[in-house]
């Protein structure tokens, strides 16, 4: 595999945990605070976003882009939980500002930038 391509894959799974520690240290708060559930999963969830908080400084690129683009991987995975743990299917506006966000991360984290070479190394 190309270094280049081996970075992107790296990015995506880098986005993929730090979603997943977002997404599911968020809902163990909402369990604890929203359903009732035990203070414990409050706490586990509160180290989970603290986890979560540290995963984006493994992104081999600018602060501000892989925050910005993330946000765009944040609106496709809470889309998907929505789907595959509370059981709501995303209607065609979920799925539609789902598309938008990831050609907004496309762009944002992946196009190429003149005199950069952040994916060729």
């Amino acid at each position: 595999m190309q270094n280049g391509s081996k970075r992107i894959l790296t990015s995506i799974f880098l986005f993929f945990l730090a979603g997943l520690f977002e997404i599911g240290g968020g809902y163990l708060v909402w369990l604890w605070l929203r359903e009732d559930f035990s203070w414990i999963l409050g706490a586990i969830g509160g180290l989970v976003l603290f986890l979560y908080g540290i995963v984006p400084t493994f992104q081999k690129t600018h602060f501000h882009r892989v925050y910005a683009a993330y946000g765009g991987v944040f609106i496709v995975m809470s889309v998907l939980w929505g789907g595959l743990i509370d059981g709501i299917k995303p209607d065609n506006y979920d799925i539609v500002g789902a598309v938008i966000a990831v050609i907004g991360v496309l762009i944002i984290f992946y196009y190429p930038r003149k005199g950069e070479r952040i994916w060729s190394k």
